[in-house]
């Protein structure tokens, strides 16, 4: 028996033991063993050869249905494949399942899927964060080494903190969006992760580089495996002061005060910094969020493909108003009513086109930093740990400040990456560590040193 063949049959037994997680919306043990044997056949020497990836199901493939957690896309099927997979498959990976999230990538907690939420791996009354938080949690339990996730404003980057594991979103443009059902254009990212360092930027390498199908990738190969470094002698970590407030989680600030010691340790100058318009980078988000959303999500009506409900009055209207009231959950309906207004004559400069210079002025902040002199920045993934399911689910607010540490480097179009620096009363800490534009492989390689260092379990007080 092949090597491919051993992995796809014990991540069938492990897929199938993980069932009370409601982490996966399709999978299947014959399509495993067809990967496999598609591996066997084409690719035994490649990068991931036998590797088996979860895809987060807002990606398309051929083989399996991407209904991105919504009714409106229940049972379909994309005539095409993502550029991400095709590459991973190329590499030898083996696409193990599509996994739940947020409906349409809008969320984070996953709690807002069609199919039911993610429990956390930890503790089942939890959340995993979202919107990727079925790629997330299989990881974290072990279930495969490494899955596919998108970020639009901290996707993978929250999730991966509240469960333990790393992920790494790649500035925009470093992997292709062909197949990426899009949220929002000009934020959107295919990302990953993984359970070390490296199992995430060797995922992120594979799939990573110009693609013809998409006119946003850069023009540029794709990514070398970065040089591991025993240290981080020489380099500059910047700490923004606006990700320390004075009331951030004990736990949080523990685990981010214990992680800068380390990277002292290893040999990096320490120095505070400043990122002031990054307070603005909620409210910015989720005004050109929606916006995009708005748009991009006027195609599902009913007409041309995914679910379709003939209203009462049969006309071409209620077409329209049965199948998207119908077809798309709360979270979603709320975004695009808030995108639409944002975008309405009267309201379009006084929110739209501000938010767009505000994210300008948050751009310019990170170019200032970098540019005086610091490497990469260091600050926390999120305020708090892992919250209870439910907790902020009737206040939309509570839920958006979530991302209150993430979403400034989406909107700045940089690389980010989280990975776990210890444990506050038994849950996941995340580090944050952002890199200038097209600075992965030295944001990877210092990650990897200080993963080296640091035990990501460890307790912290």
């Amino acid at each position: 028996m092949s090597r491919a063949l051993e992995a796809a049959r014990a991540t069938a037994r492990r897929l199938e033991a993980a069932a009370p997680l409601n982490a996966v919306l399709h999978w299947s043990a014959a399509e495993l063993e067809a990967e496999a044997r598609r591996a066997d056949a084409q690719a035994p020497a490649g990068a991931l050869y036998g590797v088996p990836i979860a895809v987060k199901d807002n990606i398309v493939t051929t083989e399996a249905p991407t209904t991105c957690a919504s009714r409106i896309l229940e049972g379909f099927v994309s005539p095409f494949e993502a550029t991400a997979t095709r590459r991973l498959r190329a590499a030898g990976a083996l696409i193990a399942a599509k996994t739940n999230l947020d409906e349409f990538a809008m969320g984070s907690s996953t709690e807002h899927s069609a199919f039911g939420r993610v429990h956390h791996p930890l503790d089942p009354a939890l959340v995993p964060g979202g919107s990727s938080g079925g790629s997330a949690a299989l990881v974290a339990a072990g279930v495969v080494p490494a899955a596919l996730g998108s970020e639009t404003g901290g996707s993978v980057r929250q999730p991966a903190a509240f469960c333990g594991v790393v992920g790494v979103k790649p500035g925009y443009g470093r992997v292709s969006r062909a197949g990426l059902v899009a949220f929002g254009s000009s934020l959107d990212c295919i990302s990953a992760f993984g359970r070390t360092v490296a199992d995430a930027a060797a995922v992120l390498a594979a799939m990573s580089g110009h693609d013809p199908d998409d006119a946003t990738t850069i023009p540029e190969p794709p990514l070398a495996p970065p040089v591991a470094r025993a240290d981080l002698r020489g380099l500059v970590i910047g700490l923004p002061r606006e990700y320390l407030p004075g009331d951030l989680d004990a736990g949080v600030r523990a685990g981010v005060d214990r992680a800068v010691e380390a990277m002292r340790g290893l040999g990096a100058t320490i120095r505070e910094v400043s990122l002031p318009h990054a307070r603005y980078a909620v409210p910015t988000y989720y005004v050109i969020a929606p916006a995009e959303a708005a748009s991009n999500l006027a195609r599902y009506d009913g007409a041309r493909y995914g679910v379709r409900r003939l209203g009462p009055a049969g006309d071409l209207a209620s077409l329209y108003r049965t199948t998207r009231g119908e077809g798309f959950g709360l979270e979603v309906r709320r975004r695009i009513l808030v995108g639409t207004y944002v975008l309405s004559a009267g309201y379009y400069d006084a929110y739209y086109r501000k938010a767009q210079q505000v994210r300008a002025l948050i751009a310019d902040d990170f170019r200032r930093v970098f540019a005086a002199g610091t490497d990469l920045l260091f600050t926390p993934t999120t305020p708090t740990t892992a919250f209870r399911a439910g907790a902020n689910t009737a206040d939309p607010v509570a839920m958006y400040l979530a991302d209150v540490f993430v979403c400034a480097a989406s909107l700045a179009g940089i690389p980010a990456m989280s990975l776990p620096i210890g444990r506050a009363e038994g849950l996941p800490v995340g580090g944050q560590l952002i890199a200038p534009e097209r600075g992965e492989s030295l944001m990877l390689a210092a990650a990897g040193a200080l993963e080296a260092a640091l035990d990501g379990t460890a307790e912290v007080r």
